[in-house]
């Protein structure tokens, strides 16, 4: 009986593998909201210049669109996957599992993390240890780590506006999250000792950064799970409140938001493009290389995607606000190659 179901089990593996007869033709692509404009402007330029349909471009968050995508080979799952962060080992299992063995991994540009509040509002100038100040559950204070008492900014620098903290923050099932917390506050956390001071009592490198990175729970730090037009909207029904946003929607939206300074950097396409400016990431979207071939456009979007016409420095993408690549040609390499990930 169980020689009986491993032999079901590997024909089952083996069929998912196979090239599927598709019953769609249009390329299904969902995942980050930061990327979803790019994905977006270059789905609508790829059907003007093509003779493919438009793909269809859903958000939803960059864990949501890689567990998607790591459903299945079939014309019921999706082609693309948009993330802000790199694939995990544990969702490349999780897509070797269901049979998704041909991961081609495509980075498209680079994006600021900003931290911006309503344009009438005060300024402010940022380190990572403010962050991490303000909204970490527990807090180094005296020597000492403590629940988080602060309640104003200008309590944790005195050069700080005197303003509630109140800052809406990427929900957990954004990739935008997982970034904040490491460059922001498990940094903010190594800035102000605290990260050193846990290890002192014990804790290993990991207990450690995860007690860094814990949030508060009182109010101050709130989670939007929507994308980074609720978080405006937030920031527009409570005017004290700072959102975390992409540089990218920042910058279509100066008309209603001020940025900050971070560690004395203003951002920008040129500081992030120089490295100055530092909560930046990488911006990718992953490619199904077992869907190439049977659902039409499929490679051919890829590539139209990373194009110097529509990524390039030049391209609309910038235009919008991505940073390009400066390795875009490699890039433009592997998806013709049709280059995988290891698993």
């Amino acid at each position: 009986m169980k020689s009986a179901k491993l032999a079901v089990s590997a024909l089952a593996m083996i069929a998912a593998s196979a090239t599927f007869a598709a019953a769609r033709d249009q390329i299904q692509v969902a995942g980050s909201s930061t990327v979803l404009p790019y994905a977006t402007i270059a789905a609508e330029a790829f059907g003007e210049n093509s003779d493919f349909p438009v793909p269809v471009v859903e958000s939803g968050g960059s864990s949501a669109g890689l567990k998607k995508f790591c459903e299945g080979v079939a014309d019921n799952t999706i082609d693309i996957a948009n993330s802000s962060r790199p694939i995990k080992d544990s969702e490349k299992a999780a897509c070797k599992a269901a049979g998704v063995t041909e991961i081609m991994e495509v980075r498209l540009g680079y994006d600021g993390i900003v931290f911006a509040s309503d344009i009438s509002g005060k300024d402010f100038a940022f380190t990572p240890a403010d962050w991490y100040n303000a909204l970490a559950a527990n807090v180094l204070k005296d020597g000492k780590m403590v629940p988080n008492p602060y309640t104003k900014w200008s309590e944790i620098r005195a050069d700080l506006p005197d303003q509630e903290i109140l800052a809406f923050v990427p929900g957990t099932k954004h990739g935008t999250r997982e970034v904040f917390e490491e460059k922001v506050i498990h940094a903010g956390c190594k800035e102000a000792g605290a990260e050193d001071a846990l290890k002192a009592a014990g804790a290993d490198d990991k207990k450690a950064a995860e007690d860094c990175m814990a949030l508060r729970t009182d109010g101050k730090s709130v989670d939007v799970d929507g994308d980074y037009t609720e978080t405006l909207a937030r920031i527009q029904s409570a005017k004290n409140g700072i959102g975390v946003f992409g540089l990218a929607f920042y910058e279509n939206n100066t008309d209603k938001l001020k940025v900050a300074t971070m560690s004395g950097v203003l951002p920008s396409t040129e500081t992030i493009a120089k490295g100055e400016y530092p909560v930046s990431r990488p911006l990718f979207f992953y490619v199904k290389k077992q869907h190439i071939g049977s659902v039409p456009g499929l490679k051919e979007f890829a590539e139209f995607f990373v194009s110097d016409e529509i990524a390039g420095p030049s391209g609309p993408l910038a235009t919008y606000g991505l940073v390009a690549d400066p390795e875009l040609a490699a890039t433009q390499k592997a998806v013709a190659d049709e280059t995988t990930i290891a698993q």
